[in-house]
């Protein structure tokens, strides 16, 4: 069963499959979304992007084309979450604030990253699973752990998944 709103833009041959929630969304060509997906109104996924299961994606992330998700990563958009106001009632979309995350070009995000909102995850960047990213991932870096910090840089490309391309300690 899959839940996709009406208001959901899919571009071509987007492939989508079971139990995945979708709403006010725009999914670009050629993507993926795995199994136990929630992509939410204002997100932005690019063409030829692979977004694998139990991941949430929330309102307010960008992903541009190629990026590759992990199983299970987690987006923020809110940096002072509360569940009430100052008044005690339960907060509405008028009580918070949006805080947008961009994830470029070829970026990829290892398996249950978690990714603070105000963002920016560079070109060809990856995240390594289970990593907590709270500030700017530079472009080709690779960073892991709780706080992500740069392990290491990606030279430019010799070829697309050259191995033997990425710089070890």
């Amino acid at each position: 069963m899959r839940k996709i709103a009406p208001d959901v833009k899919l571009g071509k041959n987007v492939k989508i499959y079971d139990f995945v929630n979708l709403y006010g969304c725009r999914i670009g060509d050629n993507t993926k979304i795995g199994t136990f997906v929630e992509i939410q109104k204002g997100a932005k996924i690019g063409k030829s992007c692979k977004i694998s299961s139990h991941t949430f994606i929330c309102e307010g992330v960008t992903i541009q084309d190629e990026v590759f998700v992990g199983h299970n990563v987690t987006f923020i958009n809110d940096a002072f979450p509360r569940a009430t106001s100052e008044d005690g009632r339960l907060q509405t979309e008028q009580d918070w604030v949006c805080v947008p995350t961009l994830v470029k070009k070829r970026a990829s995000i290892g398996s249950s990253a978690t990714l603070l909102c105000g963002i920016t995850v560079g070109e060809n960047a990856v995240v390594g699973a289970g990593s907590v990213v709270t500030k700017d991932v530079p472009a080709n870096a690779i960073v892991a752990g709780n706080p992500a910090r740069v392990l290491r840089r990606i030279p430019k490309e010799k070829g697309k998944g050259d191995e033997s391309s990425i710089s070890r300690p």
